[in-house]
């Protein structure tokens, strides 16, 4: 029996970048074997043991076989025959091909350490084909290797697959969780251009897709059409760190501007809510976490009244607390300040404005909170009156809070 670490860890190591799993190919072994040593079996489709002591999984080295559309479209087979080089030639790409023996020595059958050195992201072998998760997953690597190139041979590839319908069969949780870690990579707007230029966007996101080539306002930087200027907001949301549910309004949040009727272009009238909707059918199809789809609603109805905070009437202020649940929830509505930020900064010129809503509006809800609902409900003879009176206590409060910070009384 042989134990060797493969596949990310090996790659990061030879990068200098630090990992945070280690996974185990265990050659020449039975489960049997493995579960005489204390190993505890987690696998349900092929074998896989968590370590006794560490708790990080070993996998029999295994081939598998196409027997079906998709990603769970696949007959394993896992024997002690089955050598390490058959094991890494079932994997996606040749830098994840890799593996390192007990003594230190690399094992590389697909020159994975050449490919890393000239920055490219190659498949290992015609079997890229039968898993479209790949398609994905290639995609998530060029937002986080940036600066690597896709083999041209290997978009060829991916258009394929793309074009025979593989990518139709992937079910809706794997492609959110592909999409989710490729968010959270440094540059997000990679995997998009990378999902675009082989066609799969269309097919996976088509209401994110409409947005190129779509114009932004009149106002706005004439090359930076709407799809762009996307991909800049979630590199915005990427380089301030910001978390998932923000990077995800941020991705939808002018979803409704692809639909704008041409006749009407560049100027986008009622986009928010053809934005709200498309998010939310969009959130429903792929099974997307509450917090996340919440924050993206949020971001696709009132972006837009938030940018214009300064020019707000201090009980419109009021009123877009209320109708965000600022008072409950200032944590959320602070991820939807910091999207607002992404939104500001995600266009040409921002360094040379400055965005000061954040500051406006968290002032605006610090004085809403510190008026005393309790008070004003007690003291209210006619019950159904306390949201009205409590709401103008609100405005009152927001109104001083303004006046004091410069704002002319007019303007209130």
């Amino acid at each position: 029996m042989q134990i060797f670490i493969v596949g990310g860890a090996v790659r990061d190591e030879l990068l200098g970048r630090p990992s945070a799993d280690r996974d185990y190919v265990v050659v020449g072994a039975t489960p049997e074997a493995l579960l005489k040593q204390g190993f505890r079996p987690v696998g349900k489709d092929f074998p896989v043991f968590l370590h006794p002591q560490t708790h990080e999984e070993y996998a029999l080295a295994r081939t598998e076989r196409k027997s079906g559309h998709g990603y769970h479209g696949f007959t394993f087979h896992a024997a002690p025959d089955v050598t390490l080089e058959e094991d890494l030639a079932r994997r996606d790409l040749t830098i994840n091909a890799m593996a390192r023996a007990a003594d230190g020595t690399v094992i590389d059958p697909f020159r994975g350490q050449r490919d890393l050195s000239a920055k490219i992201l190659r498949h290992v072998g015609p079997a890229f084909a039968e898993d479209p998760v790949r398609i994905l997953r290639i995609a998530r690597f060029a937002a986080r290797f940036s600066d690597f190139s896709i083999a041209p041979e290997t978009l060829v590839l991916m258009r394929q697959m793309v074009v025979a319908g593989e990518v139709d069969h992937l079910v809706a949780e794997r492609v959110w969780q592909e999409l989710a870690k490729g968010l959270m990579e440094d540059r997000p707007s990679r995997m998009i251009e990378v999902l675009r230029d082989c066609g799969a966007l269309a097919r996976l996101l088509p209401e994110l897709d409409k947005l190129f080539g779509v114009p932004q306002r009149a106002d706005y930087h004439p090359e930076i059409d709407t799809g762009i200027h996307t991909m800049m907001v979630i590199d915005q949301s990427a380089l301030r760190r910001f978390s998932l549910p923000v990077r995800f309004a941020a991705l939808t949040h002018d979803l409704g501007k692809g639909t704008t009727p041409a006749d009407i272009l560049p100027r986008h009238i009622g986009h928010e809510e053809r934005s709200v909707d498309l998010t939310e059918k969009l959130s429903a199809r792929l099974r997307v976490p509450n917090d996340c789809r919440e924050l993206a609603l949020l971001m696709a109805r009132y972006h837009g009244n938030i940018h214009r905070a300064a020019d707000l009437k201090a009980s419109t202020i009021v009123t877009l607390l209320e109708k965000t649940d600022a008072l409950r929830r200032p944590e959320r509505f602070q991820q939807l300040l910091d999207a607002c930020v992404c939104d500001y900064t995600g266009r040409l010129g921002w360094e040379n404005r400055l965005y000061e809503t954040p500051q406006r509006l968290l002032a605006a809800l610090a004085a809403v909170n510190a008026v005393e609902a309790g008070k004003i409900a007690a003291a209210c003879a006619d019950k159904s009156s306390i949201p009205e009176r409590i709401h103008m206590a609100r405005v009152r409060a927001v109104k001083v809070q303004l006046k004091d910070a410069g704002d002319q009384p007019e303007q209130q």
